[in-house]
Protein backbone atom coordinates (compact mmCIF):
# COMPACT_ATOMS: atom_id res chain seq x y z
CA UNK A 1 0.00 0.00 0.00
CA UNK A 2 1.14 3.55 -0.61
CA UNK A 3 -1.70 6.07 -0.48
CA UNK A 4 -0.70 9.59 0.55
CA UNK A 5 -3.05 12.29 1.84
CA UNK A 6 -2.30 15.95 2.44
CA UNK A 7 -4.71 17.68 4.79
CA UNK A 8 -4.61 21.49 4.72
CA UNK A 9 -0.81 21.48 4.72
CA UNK A 10 1.04 24.78 4.97
CA UNK A 11 4.69 25.74 4.88
CA UNK A 12 6.09 28.98 6.23
CA UNK A 13 9.63 30.27 6.00
CA UNK A 14 9.60 32.94 8.67
CA UNK A 15 6.83 35.36 7.69
CA UNK A 16 6.60 34.04 4.12
CA UNK A 17 3.98 31.38 3.34
CA UNK A 18 5.03 29.20 0.42
CA UNK A 19 2.45 26.38 0.66
CA UNK A 20 -1.07 27.65 1.29
CA UNK A 21 -3.46 25.05 2.65
CA UNK A 22 -3.02 22.21 0.14
CA UNK A 23 -5.47 19.29 0.22
CA UNK A 24 -4.68 16.30 -1.97
CA UNK A 25 -5.32 12.56 -2.00
CA UNK A 26 -2.81 10.42 -3.91
CA UNK A 27 -4.12 6.94 -4.60
CA UNK A 28 -2.13 3.76 -4.03
CA UNK A 29 -0.21 2.86 -7.18
CA UNK A 30 -0.82 6.23 -8.85
CA UNK A 31 1.82 8.23 -10.72
CA UNK A 32 0.99 11.83 -9.93
CA UNK A 33 3.00 14.78 -11.19
CA UNK A 34 3.39 18.28 -9.71
CA UNK A 35 3.91 20.99 -12.33
CA UNK A 36 4.01 24.76 -12.21
CA UNK A 37 6.29 27.73 -12.82
CA UNK A 38 9.51 28.26 -10.89
CA UNK A 39 8.81 29.18 -7.27
CA UNK A 40 5.29 27.72 -7.20
CA UNK A 41 6.15 25.32 -4.34
CA UNK A 42 6.20 21.97 -6.13
CA UNK A 43 9.62 20.84 -4.85
CA UNK A 44 8.86 22.19 -1.37
CA UNK A 45 5.65 20.15 -1.29
CA UNK A 46 7.54 17.01 -2.36
CA UNK A 47 10.14 17.57 0.33
CA UNK A 48 7.38 17.97 2.92
CA UNK A 49 5.97 14.59 1.89
CA UNK A 50 9.44 13.05 2.24
CA UNK A 51 10.07 14.67 5.61
CA UNK A 52 13.04 16.71 4.40
CA UNK A 53 11.00 19.87 5.09
CA UNK A 54 8.94 20.30 8.22
CA UNK A 55 5.21 20.86 7.85
CA UNK A 56 4.19 24.13 9.49
CA UNK A 57 0.49 23.26 9.70
CA UNK A 58 -1.78 20.44 8.59
CA UNK A 59 -1.29 16.68 8.31
CA UNK A 60 0.48 14.24 6.00
CA UNK A 61 -0.92 10.70 6.05
CA UNK A 62 0.69 7.59 4.59
CA UNK A 63 -1.80 4.71 4.36
CA UNK A 64 -4.00 6.67 6.83
CA UNK A 65 -1.14 6.88 9.36
CA UNK A 66 -0.12 10.37 10.43
CA UNK A 67 3.55 10.79 9.51
CA UNK A 68 3.61 14.60 9.74
CA UNK A 69 6.27 14.67 12.44
CA UNK A 70 8.18 11.53 11.50
CA UNK A 71 11.74 11.75 10.18
CA UNK A 72 12.36 10.66 6.56
CA UNK A 73 13.73 7.24 7.50
CA UNK A 74 10.45 6.39 9.26
CA UNK A 75 8.19 7.22 6.31
CA UNK A 76 9.03 4.24 4.07
CA UNK A 77 9.41 6.49 1.03
CA UNK A 78 12.38 6.61 -1.36
CA UNK A 79 13.47 9.83 -3.03
CA UNK A 80 15.29 10.24 -6.34
CA UNK A 81 16.94 13.63 -6.71
CA UNK A 82 17.86 15.80 -9.68
CA UNK A 83 21.53 15.08 -8.94
CA UNK A 84 22.40 11.39 -8.98
CA UNK A 85 24.19 11.58 -5.60
CA UNK A 86 26.11 8.33 -6.22
CA UNK A 87 29.22 7.37 -4.27
CA UNK A 88 32.04 7.75 -6.84
CA UNK A 89 34.36 5.22 -5.16
CA UNK A 90 31.73 2.45 -5.06
CA UNK A 91 30.63 0.16 -7.87
CA UNK A 92 27.10 0.23 -9.24
CA UNK A 93 26.34 -2.90 -7.23
CA UNK A 94 27.59 -1.33 -3.99
CA UNK A 95 25.79 1.96 -4.68
CA UNK A 96 22.49 0.16 -5.19
CA UNK A 97 22.93 -2.04 -2.14
CA UNK A 98 24.29 0.63 0.20
CA UNK A 99 20.98 1.30 2.03
CA UNK A 100 20.48 -2.43 2.58
CA UNK A 101 24.01 -2.79 3.92
CA UNK A 102 23.54 0.04 6.44
CA UNK A 103 20.23 -1.58 7.47
CA UNK A 104 22.11 -4.78 8.37
CA UNK A 105 21.00 -7.04 5.50
CA UNK A 106 23.20 -10.05 4.75
CA UNK A 107 25.43 -10.19 1.67
CA UNK A 108 23.19 -12.87 0.17
CA UNK A 109 20.06 -10.74 0.67
CA UNK A 110 21.75 -7.68 -0.81
CA UNK A 111 23.01 -9.59 -3.83
CA UNK A 112 19.59 -11.13 -4.48
CA UNK A 113 17.75 -7.80 -4.32
CA UNK A 114 20.34 -5.85 -6.31
CA UNK A 115 20.40 -8.50 -9.06
CA UNK A 116 16.59 -8.45 -9.26
CA UNK A 117 16.46 -4.66 -9.56
CA UNK A 118 19.35 -4.58 -12.03
CA UNK A 119 17.38 -6.96 -14.21
CA UNK A 120 14.34 -4.64 -14.13
CA UNK A 121 16.46 -1.60 -15.02
CA UNK A 122 18.69 -3.42 -17.53
CA UNK A 123 21.82 -2.65 -15.48
CA UNK A 124 23.21 -6.19 -15.18
CA UNK A 125 26.27 -5.57 -17.35
CA UNK A 126 27.18 -2.38 -15.46
CA UNK A 127 27.12 -3.73 -11.88
CA UNK A 128 30.91 -3.80 -11.53
CA UNK A 129 31.50 -0.36 -13.04
CA UNK A 130 31.89 2.89 -11.14
CA UNK A 131 29.66 5.96 -11.76
CA UNK A 132 32.36 7.77 -13.78
CA UNK A 133 32.20 4.97 -16.37
CA UNK A 134 28.45 5.44 -16.96
CA UNK A 135 26.39 7.81 -19.10
CA UNK A 136 23.99 10.29 -17.50
CA UNK A 137 21.00 8.07 -18.21
CA UNK A 138 22.73 5.02 -16.74
CA UNK A 139 23.65 6.97 -13.59
CA UNK A 140 20.05 8.03 -13.16
CA UNK A 141 18.92 4.41 -13.53
CA UNK A 142 21.39 3.47 -10.78
CA UNK A 143 19.93 6.19 -8.54
CA UNK A 144 16.44 4.84 -9.23
CA UNK A 145 17.65 1.29 -8.58
CA UNK A 146 19.08 2.34 -5.22
CA UNK A 147 15.59 3.59 -4.31
CA UNK A 148 13.84 0.43 -5.53
CA UNK A 149 15.90 -2.09 -3.55
CA UNK A 150 14.47 -0.71 -0.31
CA UNK A 151 10.96 -1.74 -1.43
CA UNK A 152 9.37 1.50 -0.18
CA UNK A 153 5.67 2.29 -0.07
CA UNK A 154 6.21 5.04 -2.61
CA UNK A 155 8.78 6.89 -4.72
CA UNK A 156 9.39 10.63 -4.81
CA UNK A 157 11.10 12.06 -7.91
CA UNK A 158 12.46 15.62 -7.82
CA UNK A 159 13.09 16.67 -11.45
CA UNK A 160 15.09 13.47 -12.13
CA UNK A 161 15.59 14.10 -15.86
CA UNK A 162 16.55 17.77 -15.91
CA UNK A 163 20.30 17.04 -16.08
CA UNK A 164 19.94 14.85 -19.17
CA UNK A 165 20.06 15.91 -22.80
CA UNK A 166 16.89 15.83 -24.94
CA UNK A 167 17.48 12.35 -26.39
CA UNK A 168 18.21 10.79 -22.99
CA UNK A 169 15.14 12.45 -21.48
CA UNK A 170 12.95 10.69 -24.04
CA UNK A 171 14.61 7.34 -23.24
CA UNK A 172 14.29 7.86 -19.47
CA UNK A 173 10.63 8.87 -19.76
CA UNK A 174 10.02 5.48 -21.33
CA UNK A 175 12.05 3.77 -18.59
CA UNK A 176 10.08 5.46 -15.80
CA UNK A 177 6.74 4.68 -17.47
CA UNK A 178 7.76 1.04 -17.87
CA UNK A 179 9.02 0.93 -14.30
CA UNK A 180 5.72 2.25 -12.96
CA UNK A 181 3.77 -0.41 -14.85
CA UNK A 182 6.15 -3.11 -13.56
CA UNK A 183 6.28 -2.07 -9.90
CA UNK A 184 2.69 -0.73 -9.62
CA UNK A 185 3.99 1.54 -6.85
CA UNK A 186 2.88 5.03 -5.87
CA UNK A 187 5.05 7.67 -7.50
CA UNK A 188 5.04 11.43 -6.88
CA UNK A 189 7.03 13.29 -9.51
CA UNK A 190 8.05 16.94 -9.77
CA UNK A 191 8.95 18.50 -13.10
CA UNK A 192 8.92 21.84 -14.90
CA UNK A 193 8.58 20.00 -18.22
CA UNK A 194 4.94 19.64 -19.20
CA UNK A 195 5.82 17.03 -21.85
CA UNK A 196 7.02 14.76 -19.03
CA UNK A 197 3.82 15.49 -17.13
CA UNK A 198 1.50 14.86 -20.08
CA UNK A 199 3.21 11.61 -21.13
CA UNK A 200 3.85 10.03 -17.72
CA UNK A 201 1.13 11.08 -15.29
CA UNK A 202 -2.04 9.32 -14.25
CA UNK A 203 -3.02 12.72 -12.85
CA UNK A 204 -1.36 16.14 -12.90
CA UNK A 205 -1.40 18.71 -10.10
CA UNK A 206 -0.96 22.26 -11.42
CA UNK A 207 0.45 24.60 -8.78
CA UNK A 208 0.76 28.37 -8.65
CA UNK A 209 1.99 30.46 -5.71
CA UNK A 210 1.71 27.52 -3.29
CA UNK A 211 -1.87 26.66 -4.22
CA UNK A 212 -3.45 23.95 -6.36
CA UNK A 213 -5.06 25.43 -9.46
CA UNK A 214 -6.44 22.14 -10.83
CA UNK A 215 -6.00 18.38 -10.50
CA UNK A 216 -6.91 15.98 -13.27
CA UNK A 217 -5.77 13.55 -15.93
CA UNK A 218 -3.63 14.99 -18.74
CA UNK A 219 -6.65 14.83 -21.06
CA UNK A 220 -8.92 16.58 -18.54
CA UNK A 221 -6.48 19.45 -18.05
CA UNK A 222 -5.88 19.84 -21.77
CA UNK A 223 -9.50 19.61 -22.89
CA UNK A 224 -11.26 21.19 -19.91
CA UNK A 225 -9.05 23.67 -18.02
CA UNK A 226 -11.09 25.35 -15.31
CA UNK A 227 -9.18 28.64 -15.29
CA UNK A 228 -6.99 30.82 -17.48
CA UNK A 229 -3.75 29.84 -15.75
CA UNK A 230 -4.19 26.10 -16.41
CA UNK A 231 -5.41 26.80 -19.96
CA UNK A 232 -2.17 28.58 -20.79
CA UNK A 233 0.23 26.45 -18.73
CA UNK A 234 -0.85 23.09 -20.13
CA UNK A 235 -0.25 22.65 -23.84
CA UNK A 236 2.58 23.59 -26.18
CA UNK A 237 2.11 25.90 -27.95
CA UNK A 238 -0.14 27.39 -25.30
CA UNK A 239 -3.83 28.13 -25.77
CA UNK A 240 -4.74 31.32 -27.61
CA UNK A 241 -6.71 33.81 -25.51
CA UNK A 242 -8.73 36.69 -26.93
CA UNK A 243 -10.91 39.37 -25.35
CA UNK A 244 -14.61 39.04 -26.06
CA UNK A 245 -18.00 40.21 -24.84
CA UNK A 246 -21.28 38.34 -24.65
CA UNK A 247 -24.54 39.34 -26.23
CA UNK A 248 -27.39 36.98 -25.37
CA UNK A 249 -26.41 33.53 -26.63
CA UNK A 250 -23.49 34.81 -28.69
CA UNK A 251 -19.93 36.03 -28.19
CA UNK A 252 -18.40 38.94 -30.04
CA UNK A 253 -14.66 39.24 -30.57
CA UNK A 254 -12.96 42.59 -30.27
CA UNK A 255 -12.65 43.98 -33.77
CA UNK A 256 -15.09 41.68 -35.51
CA UNK A 257 -16.18 38.04 -35.60
CA UNK A 258 -18.90 36.43 -33.52
CA UNK A 259 -20.38 33.01 -32.79
CA UNK A 260 -22.67 31.05 -30.50
CA UNK A 261 -21.74 30.67 -26.85
CA UNK A 262 -23.25 27.22 -26.57
CA UNK A 263 -24.06 25.77 -23.14
CA UNK A 264 -24.97 27.52 -19.92
CA UNK A 265 -23.02 29.63 -17.48
CA UNK A 266 -20.97 31.50 -20.04
CA UNK A 267 -22.90 34.75 -20.16
CA UNK A 268 -20.19 36.48 -18.12
CA UNK A 269 -17.28 35.41 -20.34
CA UNK A 270 -14.65 38.09 -20.95
CA UNK A 271 -12.10 35.88 -22.70
CA UNK A 272 -12.33 33.16 -25.27
CA UNK A 273 -9.69 30.46 -25.65
CA UNK A 274 -8.85 28.00 -28.40
CA UNK A 275 -5.97 25.59 -28.98
CA UNK A 276 -3.74 26.19 -32.04
CA UNK A 277 -4.82 22.91 -33.69
CA UNK A 278 -8.51 23.90 -33.49
CA UNK A 279 -8.11 26.88 -35.82
CA UNK A 280 -8.47 26.41 -39.59
CA UNK A 281 -6.81 28.66 -42.15
CA UNK A 282 -9.21 29.97 -44.78
CA UNK A 283 -9.41 32.84 -47.25
CA UNK A 284 -9.57 36.42 -45.95
CA UNK A 285 -13.07 37.36 -44.79
CA UNK A 286 -14.28 33.76 -44.51
CA UNK A 287 -13.45 33.09 -40.84
CA UNK A 288 -14.00 34.56 -37.39
CA UNK A 289 -11.11 36.98 -37.89
CA UNK A 290 -8.39 37.97 -40.34
CA UNK A 291 -4.67 38.30 -39.80
CA UNK A 292 -1.25 38.50 -41.39
CA UNK A 293 1.03 35.48 -40.98
CA UNK A 294 4.20 36.97 -39.54
CA UNK A 295 6.21 33.76 -39.06
CA UNK A 296 5.72 30.14 -40.11
CA UNK A 297 7.79 27.46 -38.36
CA UNK A 298 8.16 24.17 -40.22
CA UNK A 299 8.64 21.23 -37.81
CA UNK A 300 8.23 18.32 -40.21
CA UNK A 301 4.92 16.86 -39.08
CA UNK A 302 3.51 20.32 -38.24
CA UNK A 303 3.60 23.99 -39.11
CA UNK A 304 3.27 26.63 -36.39
CA UNK A 305 1.96 29.89 -37.85
CA UNK A 306 2.03 33.13 -35.84
CA UNK A 307 -0.77 35.34 -37.13
CA UNK A 308 -1.12 39.04 -36.21
CA UNK A 309 -4.85 39.58 -35.80
CA UNK A 310 -4.75 43.23 -34.74
CA UNK A 311 -6.87 43.86 -31.62
CA UNK A 312 -6.95 40.11 -30.87
CA UNK A 313 -3.16 39.91 -30.69
CA UNK A 314 -0.88 37.32 -32.29
CA UNK A 315 -2.61 33.93 -32.54
CA UNK A 316 -0.76 30.63 -32.94
CA UNK A 317 -2.16 28.21 -35.51
CA UNK A 318 -1.03 24.61 -35.94
CA UNK A 319 -1.48 22.96 -39.33
CA UNK A 320 -0.17 19.80 -40.97
CA UNK A 321 3.40 19.87 -42.18
CA UNK A 322 2.06 18.88 -45.60
CA UNK A 323 0.09 22.13 -45.86
CA UNK A 324 1.19 25.26 -47.69
CA UNK A 325 3.72 27.68 -46.22
CA UNK A 326 1.64 30.85 -45.80
CA UNK A 327 4.22 33.15 -44.22
CA UNK A 328 3.59 36.79 -45.21
CA UNK A 329 0.03 36.20 -46.40
CA UNK A 330 -3.20 37.67 -45.05
CA UNK A 331 -5.63 34.88 -44.21
CA UNK A 332 -8.90 34.21 -42.45
CA UNK A 333 -8.97 32.12 -39.28
CA UNK A 334 -11.96 29.92 -38.52
CA UNK A 335 -12.49 28.51 -35.04
CA UNK A 336 -13.86 25.03 -34.40
CA UNK A 337 -17.04 25.91 -32.50
CA UNK A 338 -16.95 22.71 -30.41
CA UNK A 339 -13.47 23.42 -29.08
CA UNK A 340 -13.93 26.95 -27.74
CA UNK A 341 -13.28 27.71 -24.07
CA UNK A 342 -14.87 30.63 -22.24
CA UNK A 343 -13.43 32.30 -19.15
CA UNK A 344 -14.87 34.95 -16.88
CA UNK A 345 -11.40 36.10 -15.81
CA UNK A 346 -8.70 38.15 -17.48
CA UNK A 347 -5.40 36.61 -18.55
CA UNK A 348 -2.88 35.89 -15.79
CA UNK A 349 0.80 36.24 -16.52
CA UNK A 350 2.75 32.96 -16.23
Amino acid sequence: MGSISLKSVEKWFGQVQVIKGVDLDIRDGELIIFVGPSGCGKSTLLRMISGLEETSRGQILLDDEDVTHKVPSERELSMVFQSYALYPHLSVRDNMGFALKTAGASKAQIAEKVDAVADILKLNEYLDRRPKDLSGGQRQRVAIGRAIVRKPKGFLFDEPLSNLDASLRVDMRFEIARLHKTLKSTMVYVTHDQVEAMTLADRIVVLKDGQIMQVGTPRELYEAPNNVFVAQFIGSPKMNLMPCRTEGESFVLEGGGSGALGGAGRNTAVQIGIRPEHISVTTEGQGHCNGEVQVSEYLGADYFHYVDCGPLGVLTVRTSGASEDIEGKTVGLKFNQNDLHFFDEVENSL
